[in-house]
């Protein structure tokens, strides 16, 4: 009896749960319940999606702009703090310049690697470093020791470059100072070249893109898990279409005659037939250019009885070999410069 009692039971279980080759989750006393198994379904499911999530590997040019980022950053306190010294006297700062860097970074580090285990940039692109030594496949942050080594190599070594340079520069040392000198020297292109090595294989494996975080056994990873992307082409078509057009204007600039639309518009608006006196006594005398409406400079005709500039009317000819007086309409038949005497008493009018 008990036995047909369990197996009534056993056949509660839905068709799905035995074809998945899965074990329903159930609960004290409601054996069978298809809740009780969407319910551990779904604990299942976030706990693989945390583990999926802290080994989620991070993009190699999310890994490069995080460290563009830091240099950016850096670039941009320096110049901040500099600029707090602008009033004082010039070089104030030269000479203790390694060391007054050497206590920024320390700062930066102090919170950011050391308070998030992530630097501005990572903490920028929704990245952190995890401890890749331990065994765990779960995130763990990085270790105290991790903290301060990966200061000591960063910072410390910067600080080493900039004053070695400082200290070796003098003609007047000894031997023993050539010697720590050449040793300096040859370290510092061995770890050029390690670094220009470890480059390429984080280019080949994505992991370890400095040669610190691959001494120190960190890793870049993700804090929250990616969603997947979606490639929206609006901003694309949009700066294709604008380069188009740009393209098309450069093009079709040069082939305009900017000049000769100048003068017909100024022969538009001021109409051949009907003009005032006024305009023929003064083309007459001179005393003003046709196409600028100042004092002729070295003035001319074309054979009319209207003046120009001998800069306007030469320049519009060499744009438009059909250039006309835009008061009479008549062509260029002869440039020639005008003689015509005026009086003092004029001259002082205008």
């Amino acid at each position: 009896m008990l036995l047909k009692m369990w197996f009534r039971q056993e056949s509660i279980v839905p068709e799905d749960w035995r074809v998945a080759n899965m074990t329903p989750v159930y609960k004290k006393d409601s054996r069978g319940d298809p809740e009780n198994y969407r319910l551990g379904r779904s604990e299942n499911m976030t706990s693989k999606e945390e583990n999926s999530a802290d080994v989620n590997p991070v993009l190699r040019i999310s890994q490069l702009d995080a460290l563009e980022l830091n240099k950016a950053l850096e670039q941009l306190v320096w110049s901040q703090f500099t600029q707090c010294f602008h009033g004082f006297k010039p070089g104030l700062l030269a000479r203790f310049e390694p060391e007054v860097k050497a206590i920024l970074w320390v700062f930066l580090w102090r919170f950011t690697v050391y308070s998030k285990s992530a630097t501005v940039g990572q903490s920028i692109l929704n990245i952190q470093y995890k401890n890749d030594l331990s065994q765990i496949q779960k995130y763990q942050p990085l270790s105290k020791q991790q903290k301060l080594w990966y200061l000591i190599f960063t910072v410390g070594g910067r600080w080493l470059e900039d004053r070695s340079y400082d200290l070796f520069s003098s003609h007047s040392l000894g031997p023993t100072f050539h010697k720590i000198k050449h040793f300096i020297n040859i370290t510092t292109g061995l770890l050029k070249l390690c670094g220009l090595l470890n480059f390429l294989v984080f280019l080949q494996k994505g992991k370890f893109a400095t040669l610190t975080e691959r001494l120190l056994g960190i890793r870049s990873v993700f804090c929250r898990p990616q969603d997947v992307r979606q490639v929206g082409f609006e901003y694309m078509n949009r700066e294709l279409m604008w380069h188009g057009f740009v393209e098309f204007l450069i093009f079709l600039l040069p082939l305009i005659n900017f000049q000769k639309l100048k003068v017909r518009l100024v022969s538009w608006l001021k109409p051949i037939e009907g003009l005032p006196s006024y305009d023929a006594s003064v083309a007459l005398h001179g005393k003003e250019c046709t196409l600028c409406g100042e004092w002729p400079t070295m003035p001319h005709t074309i054979g009319c009885t209207h003046v120009f500039c001998y800069y306007c009317i030469k320049s519009n000819y060499m744009f438009d070999m059909y250039f006309t007086c835009p008061r009479c309409g008549s062509e260029v038949q002869n440039l020639q410069p005008l003689k015509s005497k005026i009086e003092m008493t004029e001259a002082q009018a205008l």
